[in-house]
């Protein structure tokens, strides 16, 4: 009766949204406040005990927080956004979505309908503006309906390939007092795949010699990841990662090929084309899976069997021997129920794949205090199984990726567009959506220069991730393409940066620097151990552009190759690390 006479009461259309959010079952919501949404917040403020709005400092990290939570739980992330300034930099976060498929569902504040069209103050065309890079853009401008519209929006950000939707909010709608029922979640069963479908595909795995699986794509559940490495350890098959996806299967397991994304190790790349079947399961087989469209031919040479849960994904560029249409966890519960292959011919190939991941995993010996391989892998020993890491997008990241292995139970994000300034956000809205698990971010001295003044947020809400600084005082992925193209010709790549340690004491956070291998792991352990957001500033060698080769190598295969010549004027130097901290950390 109490929730009948509840409905029946008229409601503002800023309380509408409010409601319709908890409807829809979202418990946090990232936003920077804006005048044209103020109806909305005042909304936010009746529901505080049901959702927990998060402040933040930068639109872009607003929703770079909201994708990571919606990464993690599988829901729609939920960010909001001011009109114009706010919406444009709020794209980027969009952007990360689509490409990574992520359910995410973005307000945006928008002018009064009657100004449409005169170049009002922040006005902003929302559909034409986002509809390249969002599932759904739209505009509620009548609140009669908000729960309608809100509530196809949600179902729109988690079917098929999830991704963004956009709605854009009105500013007089909000205050408008209508009379209507809030609308609860779709009760939607995923599609399962064919029954023919999976007799097939396990024709097609017994009649192979060297298949490889390769995992991707968003919408796992724990229990979908259980159930598709249950199905691949069964028939013991190799399994390589796709860009960024290091959460879907243990990189500890004997079974594991390592990943297939930028920076993937050359033996798994020429073995990939070896093989006489691939398992695609969830990945779109996009440009850094297939290495630049270079893996496979285009036309099915090599017999695919793609999975995913968009049919106009399946084919999109590589035609398959088989496609399979269904959400990723129902085809797992279902191949996990088929009888595995009996005495597969492919264990020499399993082993020999698994070998040379361990093989490119192996520290080389590089020169310096601090070899940045033995230090991560150290790290990986004493790290808490169930640790959340968050990456941001730079050469840094390839350190992690190939010198460590996520494990189990722990979870990895990462922006498969490549979006710097990524890391940060991702790190605090992973830990304000698990605080009591840890949470560990790479980041590059470039990247954390983007968005590291999110760690405001993380004391506003009082989370303590830990961030761990690369700093190598250079952007150095361009640095990387820069000596390979146009060697001693350095260009808008160089860095001034501050002093990351002080930079988090400001805030009465926990600051270190490390500039040797031995005092990596200590350093991040007192980190983790002081219960507040910290930083690492870990100061590496510049001259090490990336983890296989340095600058004098890449200005040598410049030059062997016919390179860019030398300039008649002097070169510009590589910078020399910061000055060696005499300060003792922690204080």
């Amino acid at each position: 009766m109490n929730e009948m006479k509840r409905v029946a009461q008229a409601r503002s259309g800023g309380k509408l949204l409010a409601d319709a959010l908890v409807a829809q079952g979202v418990t946090h919501a990232f936003c920077v406040p804006g005048e044209s949404y103020l109806d909305l917040l005042d909304g936010l403020y009746s529901v505080r005990n049901r959702l927990q709005l998060v402040t933040c400092r930068f639109e872009a990290g607003a929703v770079h927080m909201a994708e990571a939570h919606g990464k993690l739980t599988g829901r729609p992330g939920v960010a909001i956004v001011t009109r114009g300034p706010g919406a444009c930099h709020a794209a980027i976060g969009v952007h990360v979505a689509q490409q990574d498929s992520t359910p995410l569902v973005l307000l945006v504040g928008q002018i009064p309908v009657e100004e449409t069209d005169r170049e009002s103050f922040q006005e902003v065309d929302y559909r034409r503006m986002f509809s390249p890079i969002a599932k759904w853009v739209t505009q509620i401008d009548d609140a009669k309906r908000i729960p309608e519209i809100m509530a196809h929006a949600f179902d729109v950000a988690v079917s098929g390939r999830p991704g963004p939707v956009v709605v854009a909010i009105s500013e007089e709608m909000q205050k408008h007092l209508v009379t209507v029922p809030d609308i609860g979640p779709a009760e939607v069963l995923p599609p399962h795949p064919a029954p023919e479908a999976i007799t097939r595909l396990s024709a097609m795995l017994a009649r192979a010699q060297r298949p490889l699986a390769i995992l991707g794509g968003s919408g796992w559940t724990a229990e979908g990841r259980k159930a598709i490495a249950d199905y691949l350890i069964a028939n013991d098959l190799p399994v390589a990662v796709s860009f960024r996806r290091q959460s879907l299967f243990d990189g500890t397991h004997r079974n594991f090929a390592g990943d297939l994304g930028v920076g993937a190790d050359a033996g798994l790349v020429a073995r990939a084309k070896e093989a006489d079947l691939i398992l695609a399961i969830g990945t779109r087989l996009g440009e850094p899976v297939s290495q630049g469209y270079t893996l496979l031919d285009m036309a099915g040479a090599t017999p695919i069997v793609h999975v995913h849960q968009e049919r106009t994904e399946i084919g999109r560029v590589y035609r398959p021997a088989l496609g399979i249409v269904s959400d990723l966890n129902a085809f797992a519960a279902a191949a996990r129920a088929t009888q595995p292959v009996a005495k597969p011919v492919w264990a020499d190939w399993r082993k020999t794949l698994h070998g040379q991941r361990l093989k490119q995993a192996e520290a080389p010996d590089y020169e310096g205090p601090l070899n940045l391989a033995r230090a991560l892998q150290a790290l990986e020993k004493v790290l808490p199984d169930d640790t959340i890491f968050t990456t941001d997008a730079g050469n840094f990241a390839t350190w992690p990726t190939r010198f460590t292995h996520v494990k189990e139970r722990q979870d990895f994000l990462g922006p498969t567009n490549g979006a710097m300034g990524y890391g940060v956000p991702s790190a605090i809205g992973a830990k304000i959506t698990f605080p009591e698990r840890p949470v560990i971010c790479f980041v590059g001295d470039g990247g954390f220069m983007m968005t590291g003044q999110e760690i405001a947020t993380a004391f506003h809400h009082a989370v303590n991730p830990v961030i761990l600084v690369f700093n190598n005082q250079m952007y150095g992925t361009i640095r990387m393409y820069q000596e390979r193209t146009y060697p001693h010709r350095v260009s808008g790549t160089a860095l001034t940066n501050p002093d990351f340690a002080k930079f988090i004491e400001a805030f009465g956070g926990h600051g270190e620097v490390v500039e040797t291998t031995e005092e990596f792991v200590p350093a991040v352990q007192r980190a983790l151990a002081s219960g507040k957001p910290a930083i690492v500033e870990v100061r590496t060698n510049p001259e090490q552009v990336t983890n296989r080769a340095t600058i004098t190598d890449l200005r040598e295969q410049a030059a062997k190759a016919g390179g860019a010549a030398t300039p008649s004027a002097p070169a510009a130097r590589t910078p020399a690390p910061a000055p060696r901290r005499t300060t003792p950390r922690p204080r």
